[in-house]
Order: C-alpha cells, then structure tokens, then sequence
C-alpha cells in the first residue's frame, strides 16, 4: 500500500501506479550495488528511525529522504513493514550550503593569517632591499641582481594579495569606480596577448558606478579572462556584457541579495566547460584541474573572495562541452567618479619625530632605518600601551604614528582610540600585513589619516608619510 504523496515524491502520477512499478521499497535506493546491504541493515535493526538515504525518482533524479521504518508481526507469522517517507532534498541542499560556507570562512581564515604572516616576513625583506638600493650608485654591478630581488618581493606579495583576496581582507581603496571602463582596459590588454580569442563587448552606455578597489576588481578580470583562455586552448569567443539590475531580478539562487541596485557583469566562453562534479569546488583555494606548473588553484578563490569582501555575489553556469558564464553582481552606487590623482615616483624627505609601532621585531628594525634614511626623528616600541605611555610623555613633539593593526593584547584599533583620547589632532598611518578589512576601515571613518599595507618599499612609505603631514 502507498498513499498520494509517496507517489509524488517519487514522480508518479498516482498511488496505483506507483505500486505497479514498484514491487519493494528497496528498488529505489540510488545505489543499486548497495541495496543488498542496505536491506540487511534494516532487516537487523527491525527499524530505521531517521536515517538519511539517496533514491532514485521515476525521472532517474536522485533526491534525499529521511526514512523511518518498523517491522510488526501478525497473528498468522507474517511481518507487516511500515515506512514513513519524508522528501529532506531542500533540506540537504540549504545544509551543503551552510557547510560549504562554514569550509570557505575556515579555510579564508587560515588563508588570510597565513598571508598576513609572510607579509611580514617580505616586509623585513623589501625594506632591507630599497635601504640599499637607495645608497648604492645604479652603476654597481649589483644593483640590477638587486632591482631583481625587489620584484621577485613585490611578485610575492601579489600570490598573497590573492590570498587576502580570498580571505576577504583585500579591500583597502574603496571609491566609485567606472566597471565598463575596467571591463574595457583589460579586455584591450588581455586581447593583445590572446588575439586567437574574439572578444565581444555588449557594455550598459548608462550603467552606474561601483564601489569597490579598482585594483581588487582588475584582479577579478585578469583571473577569469585567463580562466577563460584556458578553457579555449585553440581559441574561441569571449562576451563581455553589464548591465544594471535590482535585488528583484536576481531570483532563484543559493543566497538572498540585500534589496537594493546592483551591477551585473557577464563573462561567458564557448569553451570546454566545467565538469558538473567539480563545478561546487572551482572557488576552493588551492583546487586546480591544471598542472603544477600553470597553476596555483588560488585564482578563483581570490575572485570568490574579493566579490564577496565587496558586498557582491558571484555564480557560475557552465556544461561540459558547452562554455562556461559567470555572473557577477556589484552593488550600484551613486556616489561621482573621482579622477585619479598623479602618483609621484621620487622618494620624498622630511623632518619631525615619528613614533614606529609594531610588535614584529624584524619588522621594527627595518621599518626604523628606513623613516631614518627619510630624514624624521624615530621613537619606537613593539607594544601598543608601551606606545601610548611614550606619547603620553611626548605628545608635544611626536608629528605622526605608524600603527601596527594586528597586535596582542590591545590593537591598533583600541590603541587608535586611545591616542586620540590623549591628543584629538593626533596623525596616524596604519600598517599591516593584511590589506584594509572591516576594522581597518572603522578605524579610517573615525579619523585615522591613512594606511599602508605591508611590504612596501622606501618610496611608497615616503609618499605615505608625507600625505599624512600634509594632510
């Protein structure tokens, strides 16, 4: 016997027909090499309370059932069986999801620590490297062997940005930015290097701004484009489209989109596709179908990061055999584009007293030399209410702190807070091995004067300190 709704679940039109195409429960197990074992796993156990299992639909689809069974004997010595079927498919796919998010905020953790760290590390590096590059004469036999080992650093410093992108820490220039011109200038740059790949552009003439980290979202485009070249090997078609959308026409996904105006940006191939058992895995950090040599399998993952560190959202479509689609989705601002100002190239001197805040004592050694060579006085500590006891007796004569965000006890932040209490005009550049994430961004709406992010190079903290003096 069966009752209607045990007939829909396993797509059948009616009861009757249900049972005429099915003579044991067991026929619809997904697994047919396993019924067996099922079977007698049930048949020891008397009943199943609960237990989660695959069938098979009349339609071949697989789906989740929770079953609950017990077996009665009559008078006669026969067994009735009696099983309640309840369909937990939604279910399993809302729990996928939540693990899979959980997994992703685990690993982007471990992801971003790791990152922070070896920022640190390069940053003793980088800085020992531009303090000698700035002494010694271009002429020396070294100095080239040594402009090399500064862009290997900088190199460096790219894979972990990718990290942090991935991690979600990677926004730190947040302003209204035009997508269609990003969208444009790399598509031109990438299609010169791949001119086997026509790319065609389908761009919304009135599409709003974005905010976001111009930089961040070129990264974004440079890894999908590459993405997309490696699915069409012999070339292919590439289609770039945007277009202005609501959090209304963004239906039937995984998440549920904050309500307001967003930008969508299509990247479609006709290339090889993605293979639908791998298809949930493609944003997982370090996952690549590519050799060792081409890939890192971080490329995606920074992409999945740096969206979502935006506020935006990011799905993929794609068939084996058939090309592949993301669709990536920004929230609109209307907020005016801002022209970029000009980017000085030269080391830029000063005066005054700087005090160094940073709890990694490489870190401290170099960063000390290094405010030297630029001509300021330096006072330093590696802890935070070391620091504000220092300033407290020098308030007078400290023009500026470099704060370390990420240190034991009290952090930037607090300690931020603190300084301010002690002298409301205070000037502080922020430093960390991360790139600006919500804290970081807090700390900057509440005056903080600036931020650098670790490793940078004599120049860039020159051109750093001197904007916060002359701000």
């Amino acid at each position: 016997m069966a009752n209607q709704r045990m007939a829909e679940i396993f797509g059948y039109a009616s009861a009757q027909d249900f049972l005429t195409a099915i003579d044991n429960i067991i026929e619809l197990y997904a697994y047919p090499e396993e019924r067996q074992e099922l079977l007698q796993t049930l048949d020891k156990a008397g009943m199943s309370n609960g237990r989660q299992i695959q069938f098979k639909r009349k339609d071949g689809q697989r789906i989740w059932v929770k079953l609950n069974s017990k077996v009665t004997s009559t008078s006669n010595g026969q067994y009735i069986y009696e099983d309640l079927i309840e369909d937990i498919t939604d279910f399993k796919k809302m729990e996928a999801q939540l693990q899979r998010v959980q997994k992703m905020e685990a690993i982007g953790t471990l992801a971003g620590g790791i990152a922070h760290d070896f920022n640190n590390l390069m940053m003793a590096m980088l800085g020992n490297i531009s303090l000698i590059l700035h002494d010694m004469n271009p002429i020396h036999p070294h100095h080239e062997k040594l402009k090399n080992v500064e862009e290997l650093i900088q190199s460096g410093s790219k894979l972990t940005n990718q990290l942090l992108g991935f991690a979600r820490k990677g926004k730190y220039d947040v302003k209204p930015i035009p997508l269609n011109n990003i969208v444009q200038e790399n598509a031109e740059t990438f299609g010169r290097a791949r001119k086997e790949i026509t790319i065609h552009e389908d761009l919304d003439k009135k599409l709003f701004a974005v905010m976001g980290d111009e930089s961040q979202i070129q990264q974004v485009l440079l890894n999908l484009y590459v993405n997309t070249a490696d699915a069409m090997p012999s070339g292919g078609d590439l289609f770039l489209k945007t277009m202005n959308v609501t959090h209304a026409e963004m239906k039937d996904k995984s998440y549920d989109p904050k309500p307001g105006n967003y930008v969508l940006l299509k990247i479609s191939d006709n290339g090889t596709g993605i293979k639908k058992k791998i298809i949930d895995r493609i944003f997982d950090p370090f996952f690549t179908t590519k050799e060792m040599v081409r890939g890192t399998g971080l490329g995606l993952a920074s992409v999945y990061g740096i969206i979502k560190g935006h506020g935006g959202y990011i799905d993929v479509d794609s068939k084996k055999g058939h090309g592949t689609t993301f669709s990536i989705y920004l929230p609109a601002s209307d907020k005016d584009i801002l022209e970029a100002p000009e980017i000085s190239h030269q080391v830029k001197k000063g005066t005054g007293t700087i005090l160094l805040v940073d709890d990694e004592a490489m870190v401290l050694e170099v960063g000390v030399q290094m405010i030297k060579k630029l001509g300021y006085t330096v006072l330093e500590t590696e802890g935070s209410r070391e620091a504000i006891e220092i300033y407290e007796k020098h308030t007078d004569d400290i023009d500026m702190v470099i704060l370390d965000m990420v240190m034991p006890t009290l952090g930037g932040g607090d300690t931020y807070d603190r300084l301010k209490k002690i002298n409301p005009d205070i000037k502080v550049l922020l430093s960390s091995g991360y790139r600006i994430n919500g804290k970081a961004a807090e700390i900057l709406e509440r005056g903080c004067d600036g931020f650098i992010q670790k490793p940078f190079n004599l120049k860039d903290l020159s051109l750093k300190i001197g904007e916060v003096l002359d701000t």
